[in-house]
């Protein structure tokens, strides 16, 4: 499993995330970012894109050296500087009050212990400070919620250990944020991998 996870899951993800279904929610997600951004789950760098203008940073926290090797194109047109500045969300080597905003695209699902990565994210933005989010997750419809729920083993060895059936909104608030905007969809994709949540909350 580890050289499945580590020479393939990065190559997956780039195919699957980088799907044109989701460049629009790509750049929804990144329209408020300002500041100092940390970004969790770098991958292949598929937001770079679309960082705005009032963004003067980001430290990507990216654990796959593929994923990062991938995202050499598009950290050659970055037009903000981008580090690569750690290696697992759970543990940020960074001091409290690093980073003005967050941002997270299709990667709670993977993070082992979410709820440590939310309180070290908490911990490293400024009071007041945003997490924006767009992240596949438990369905609204409960004959959804049932065969994510037996179908999330499978996925989570396929997927490099994602999760379908993690519950994003009551995760990022059980987390200690506010949520401030949330919109709860159907992507393109079957329902038990495409329930999609994207919103921004506040650190509380």
């Amino acid at each position: 499993m580890g050289i499945y996870r580590d020479r393939f899951v990065p190559r997956l993800v780039n195919v699957a995330c980088g799907m044109k279904a989701n460049e629009p929610l790509r750049e929804r997600v990144c329209s408020g970012l300002s500041g100092r951004v940390i970004e969790l789950g770098f991958g292949s760098g598929l937001n770079v894109p679309y960082y705005p203008a009032t963004v003067t940073s980001v430290s990507a926290v990216e654990p796959a050296d593929l994923g990062w090797k991938l995202a050499a194109a598009r950290l050659a047109q970055a037009r903000v500087p981008v580090e690569r500045a750690g290696l697992d969300g759970q543990r940020l080597p960074f001091p409290e009050n690093s980073f003005d905003t967050a941002l997270s695209t299709w990667t709670m699902c993977t993070i082992p212990d979410i709820d440590a990565a939310l309180a070290e994210l908490r911990r490293v933005l400024v009071p007041g400070g945003t997490l924006h989010f767009v992240e596949h997750g438990l369905a609204p419809d409960p004959k959804v919620q049932r065969w994510q729920h037996r179908l999330d083993p499978l996925q989570q060895r396929i997927a490099g250990g994602c999760h379908l059936n993690r519950d994003i909104a009551a995760i990022i608030r059980a987390g200690g944020f506010e949520i401030r905007d949330l919109e709860v969809f159907k992507g393109q994709g079957p329902a038990f991998i495409d329930s999609q949540s994207l919103g921004v909350a506040t650190a509380a």
